[in-house]
């Protein structure tokens, strides 16, 4: 018996007459990039997440880099993440030439902390990009509360929440841009890499547009701009996509319900943990062993068993050699739970693809692993 950790040949087999359709209507357009298609998925994407406005580009990474450029931050502003992050939101800031500010995650959530974003604003703090980490949103009331006491600016990194939502939040409600990263792994995801942006304001919807395409929104007009632009053809993926990701999240839940009630009792372990009223869509079922020795020794044991287990993040982002790279960065405080969710985490399989017996046979080999003496 294995347990996979992807299942994308599964989830194309299963809506395949959809995708490849729209992969046809692109090629029979003649038009690839920026085309019709992109336009279309660009205004379903928008109607889906409630915004007035919503822009593809290349991947998660430059969504949340052109949204700083275009919000016009820059050299001497500080931005402040968590550090337990996906590093490419800490390289976003350092693209777009601002200080990289990491602070502590929520022990239980493992989501920013906003007491330590708190102690960590100064005057140089120009924003906050709280990231919904493993499928979980970020408690975005908390952060709009100290966004609004100090006048900065909230970028959602939504690169693993996409259909998730607070107790009394929506995504992009309370920020001023969401990102997200359509990269095959995600919830929503394409035959390669793409993302998006979308939001209420027309100024990051117009600049964002702008920096996307060489600096241009009219031919043979330019100014300092990029090349990000999500091709017609994975816009047709995503198209097609889109109108399944409610319905594929809702199976990730039942999963991780599943491995929850079967794992409830496993003292090898801690489970995740999902807030009341959250909307939690499970892009990762995360566990933690009880310390960072045990962590390698579980992993290996799955993974030698047909469980095919994965880390996400296994070192911090401040641990990493070589940090900061030469680049303006700032620890605030301690980051005890960042440190501990780094080195003891172990993501188990989950896609709505998985069958009853692969989570049942993850959960048999979890609660038969036995913690050796030392």
């Amino acid at each position: 018996m294995k347990a996979p950790f992807y299942g994308h040949q599964r989830q194309y087999d299963s809506i395949k007459g959809e995708i490849d359709a729209k992969m046809q209507e692109v090629i029979m357009s003649g038009s690839y990039v920026q085309g019709p298609m992109l336009k279309k998925f660009e205004d379903e994407l928008a109607e889906y997440a409630g915004a007035k406005y919503a822009i593809g580009v290349g991947n998660g990474t430059d969504a949340l880099w052109l949204t700083f450029m275009a919000l016009g931050l820059g050299p001497g502003d500080e931005v402040i993440t968590n550090a337990n992050t996906f590093f490419a939101t800490a390289e976003a800031i350092w693209i777009a030439g601002c200080t990289t500010v990491l602070v502590d995650c929520d022990p239980l959530t493992k989501c920013i902390d906003p007491g330590a974003v708190r102690k960590a604003v100064t005057k140089k703090t120009k924003a906050i990009v709280p990231v919904h980490l493993y499928g979980q949103c970020a408690p975005m009331d908390e952060i709009r509360k100290i966004a609004d006491e100090f006048n900065l600016l909230v970028i959602e990194d939504n690169a693993q929440a996409i259909d998730g939502h607070g107790a009394t939040f929506k995504q992009g409600q309370l920020s001023d841009a969401v990102c997200t990263s359509f990269i095959i792994q995600k919830n929503l995801g394409t035959f390669g890499d793409g993302g998006a942006i979308w939001t209420d304001r027309q100024d990051v919807n117009d600049t964002v547009r702008k920096l996307r395409n060489h600096g241009s929104n009219a031919r043979n007009v330019h100014s300092y701009g990029f090349n990000s632009r999500l091709d017609d053809l994975h816009a047709g993926v995503l198209s097609a996509k889109l109108k399944h990701i409610d319905q594929w999240n809702d199976q990730r839940r039942q999963w991780a319900a599943r491995y929850t009630a079967g794992l409830k009792d496993c003292k090898t372990i801690d489970l995740p943990v999902e807030l009341l009223g959250y909307r939690h869509v499970f892009h990762l079922y995360v566990v933690e062993t009880k310390s960072p020795e045990e962590r390698e020794k579980l992993l290996d044991y799955l993974v030698k068993n047909g469980v095919d287990a994965k880390t996400h993040y296994s070192i911090a982002i401040h641990q990493q050699e070589g940090y900061p790279w030469a680049k303006d960065a700032r620890i605030s405080g301690p980051l005890t739970n960042a440190e501990k969710n780094a080195a003891c985490c172990i993501s188990l399989p989950i896609f709505p693809e998985l069958t009853d017996e692969e989570v049942d046979y993850t959960i048999e080999v979890l609660r038969n692993y036995k913690v050796k003496a030392s």
